[in-house]
């Protein structure tokens, strides 16, 4: 079971971009809570405790806590702006979910042990990390922050597929309810050869080539002056 995370938030009356201007220059994130059959809610949310929760994978992945007010409602992040150049959120939106209901989340794969695998110990041998992510469907008390892939096994070769992960209970693949094509490798371990550079050799013959013709095409000059 994830770990619980609280954001802490206020409720909001003003709307409109003049107003999130105006919260933006106070140091707080305009946000909108929606979803669950209930109206939308205007908070807002001081943007250092934005800042630093999405600093962490588990922001954007997990079942959160957002007190708004003193009252608790489970969300997820569903969307976010953020400044262009400078590190500063705009805006966030949370989706309220009902926790008796599947939700389809994506949960960032954690791999381990590459190194001290037999693969990552070759030369020539090339691991690809395919996917970084996942989507999977499950109950909210039974969303994984992360899932972890142990390629302390992974040889020259082979190939990692979604259906190979090892998944906590109740937690399900999306793409692999869609049919065997989308079974996807996550990982990939190729070798890579080096091409050998054949130019060299090629000019060296041709320029041999070349001063033999020459050398034949001097040697009747040579007989005439004698």
């Amino acid at each position: 079971m994830a770990k619980t995370h609280e954001i802490l938030a206020q409720s909001r009356k003003d709307q409109g971009k003049g107003a999130s201007r105006r919260l933006r220059r106070t140091a707080f994130v305009p946000a909108v809570v929606y979803g669950a059959g209930a109206a939308p809610e205007n908070i807002q949310i001081e943007h250092n405790t934005i800042l630093l929760a999405a600093k962490h994978e588990w922001f954007f992945s997990s079942v959160l806590d957002l007190n708004v007010d003193g009252k608790t409602q489970k969300v997820l992040v569903r969307d976010w702006q953020k400044h262009p150049f400078k590190q500063q959120m705009l805006h966030m939106d949370f989706l309220r979910i009902n926790e008796n209901e599947a939700i389809r989340v994506n949960v960032p794969i954690h791999f381990l042990n590459q190194d001290k695998s037999p693969a990552g110990k070759t030369a020539g041998v090339v691991i690809s990390h395919n996917l970084n992510e996942v989507e999977v469907s499950c109950l909210p008390k039974d969303l994984p922050e992360f899932i972890e892939l142990d390629l302390v096994d992974l040889k020259p070769g082979d190939l990692i597929h979604l259906s190979e992960l090892k998944l906590p209970a109740n937690v399900e693949i999306v793409a692999l309810h869609l049919g065997a094509d989308h079974d996807v490798p996550v990982v990939t371990a190729v070798t890579v050869q080096e091409e050998v550079d054949e130019a060299p050799a090629a000019e060296g013959v041709e320029g041999e080539a070349a001063k033999a013709a020459a050398d034949a095409a001097a040697a009747p000059a040579k007989d005439t002056k004698k």
